[in-house]
């Protein structure tokens, strides 16, 4: 079926680990998402959108072809399958490096040696490129999962990813090199783009999606300051644009309003507190749309 037969928006949201971070932030951006034990086709509450659930592997392959419009999947897979897609946001959930790890006892001076190796990976296309730009005389291996377990039997290094590197050091691996980073990402075909109905439905899903995360890295913080004060504390806010000020009664001081970075705050109130800021409240922001 082509992308352009009718305007129904295809959605398709991945199976397994990424799949609770994306539903939860879908539900913050007020899409719920309906699921039932063993249904692959949830609802969601936007209008003309069909959704499916599927790997991350295959939602890439789906979104190439074109028989999905919009899909969550990792960077790291698009890579690997060099599909052609427009990429919308970047969730962050997720986050892994594509590495090259091999047993310490094989290493020498820290490298791979020049003698021929087996280098195991289910990325066959990122890994034989990275084979080839090392120099490295290798015979490539394609796993199906536990990648890991490869070495010292049946590899001598792997290509895998990894959010710690806990289960590497586990088998008794060490990093030799990184490949590339990803996360979870939102990508569309690009042809989907072209009809005016779904570019609108997608436009509105990565906006309330960014609303979200922004949300996630800011908080709204409030207080009271004196209007002697308050030129020195609204220097000091990292604020999007300009804050909020409104006169308290009497008119000798004023409630300020800013949404600031949430990483920003252990040294932010201080330096409000110490310029004049009173009052301090600060509280959780769901969605922002600048």
């Amino acid at each position: 079926m082509s992308i352009l037969d009718g305007t129904t928006l295809r959605l398709a949201l991945p199976k397994g680990r990424m799949q609770q971070g994306v539903v939860a932030l879908l539900e913050e951006a007020g899409i719920s998402v309906r699921l039932s034990d063993r249904g692959y086709r949830p609802n969601v509450n936007l209008p003309n959108t069909t959704t499916k659930i599927l790997k991350p592997q295959n939602i890439i392959e789906m979104l190439h072809l074109g028989s999905r419009d919009v899909g969550f999947a990792g960077a790291d897979w698009v890579s690997e399958l060099e599909a052609k897609l427009v990429l919308l946001c970047d969730t962050g959930l997720d986050p892994v490096q594509i590495v090259a790890a091999a047993p310490k006892a094989l290493l020498v001076d820290g490298a791979l040696p020049t003698r021929r190796i087996v280098v195991a990976s289910e990325y066959e296309r990122l890994t034989r490129s990275w084979i080839a730009d090392s120099g490295l005389d290798a015979t490539f291996v394609r796993s199906y999962g536990a990648t890991e377990v490869f070495p010292p039997e049946d590899a001598d290094c792997i290509v895998d990813n990894t959010a710690t590197g806990s289960t590497l050091r586990e088998n008794g691996l060490t990093i030799v090199g990184e490949l590339l980073r990803s996360s979870t990402r939102l990508y569309a075909n690009p042809r989907s783009l072209d009809v005016p109905e779904k570019r609108a439905t997608i436009e509105g899903l990565v906006l309330v999606v960014n609303s979200v995360l922004e949300a996630r890295k800011r908080v709204m913080l409030e207080l009271n300051v004196s209007a002697e004060a308050l030129a020195h504390v609204i220097e000091a806010l990292p604020c999007m644009r300009e804050p909020t000020i409104s006169p308290l009664s009497g008119g000798a001081a004023f409630a300020v309003k800013a949404a600031v970075p949430r990483d920003a705050l252990p040294t932010l109130i201080p330096k409000l507190k110490a310029r004049g800021g009173t009052d301090i409240v600060v509280s959780k922001l769901t969605q922002i749309v600048a």
